[in-house]
């Protein structure tokens, strides 16, 4: 498969959950065969009700993807692209962090060994840059600089996966996520659907510090279209996915909960609070063709 080609099959790593629920929708519109490995851990077979109910083929594989029976349907199905959505979680335990990197060899292993011609997979932004001055938010893709154990993580995947291309030629492209929000998304998934949660009870939201630290939120439609981009496009390369804008959290519970909710209650920051962090989308308007077109009031709308 090549640059510009067509993906007719897809195998998606965490597809039940919160992205790669959408994604797997996103893909069977698109008339993509998809199998969906999944452990169920952290998604939800009802996260694909929808998909199952949709026109195209789909098969639900409940395995964890580091194991052999997943290396061997990798090797029974030979996809055109594997989507790897579980290769950094968002736990900071090390444990789960270690085991999501040997389940990537293990993905990658099995890709190089059957000919799977690329891997995608999604990586968090805000753990791989460091701390960028503000003069440099929005941040371009720049050399890796973990910053925490993900952050770690998350590059051994892009080293790894540059490997494999070298030696393999096993293609991949790795977008670098801003912080995603949408429908599905669990209330400990992300703070914006820990608002949506807070708002709907009534409650007031927990924010951490002051709330003026600013995150680039991104809906997960956007993100949608960026992975089924990168299935043919932007080998070879991190990628940024986000809006460049830089939010305050504090702005974003205003959005989301309205005049008459309660004030945030205010918790202590963890000590590698990032204060200012949002990135540049310019690459992947070049390399993918690809801009966000949600704004933060529509997103929030949709919740």
């Amino acid at each position: 498969m090549t640059s510009g080609s067509t993906v007719t099959s897809a195998l998606v790593i965490g597809g039940a959950g919160f992205i790669g629920s959408h994604l797997v929708e996103r893909l069977l519109a698109d008339e993509v065969a998809v199998d969906v490995v999944d452990d169920l851990s952290h998604g939800s077979l009802g996260n694909l009700a929808d998909a199952r109910n949709a026109a195209g083929t789909l098969k639900i594989h409940h395995l964890d993807a580091g194991s052999a029976e997943c290396a061997a349907l990798i090797g029974m199905r030979r996809p055109d692209v594997i989507y790897h959505l579980a290769a950094v979680p968002r736990s900071r335990s090390t444990g789960e962090l270690s085991r999501a990197f040997a389940t990537t060899m293990t993905v990658v292993d099995a890709a190089r060994h059957h000919g799977v011609a690329k891997i995608v997979t999604a990586i968090p932004a805000s753990a791989i840059y460091g701390r960028p001055a503000s003069k440099d938010v929005p941040v371009k893709e720049r050399p890796l600089e973990p910053r925490g154990v993900r952050g770690v993580v998350a590059r051994a995947t892009v080293d790894l996966l540059e490997a494999a291309r070298d030696l393999d030629a096993v293609e991949f492209t790795a977008l670098a996520l801003g912080t995603v929000y949408g429908p599905r998304q669990r209330p400990d998934g992300g703070v914006v659907a820990a608002f949506a949660d807070a708002a709907r009870s009534g409650e007031a939201a927990v924010i951490r510090g002051d709330g003026r630290q600013t995150r680039d939120f991104v809906f997960v439609d956007d993100v949608v279209d960026a992975l089924g981009r990168a299935g043919v496009k932007g080998s070879g390369l991190v990628i940024n996915v986000g809006t460049g804008v830089a939010t305050p959290v504090r702005e974003v519970w205003q959005q989301v909960s309205g005049a008459a909710s309660p004030d945030p209650v205010a918790e202590p920051a963890p000590i590698d609070e990032l204060l200012r962090f949002a990135v540049s989308p310019v690459r992947a308007r070049i390399h993918l063709g690809w801009a966000p077109w949600t704004d933060l009031s529509d997103g929030v709308a949709q919740l």
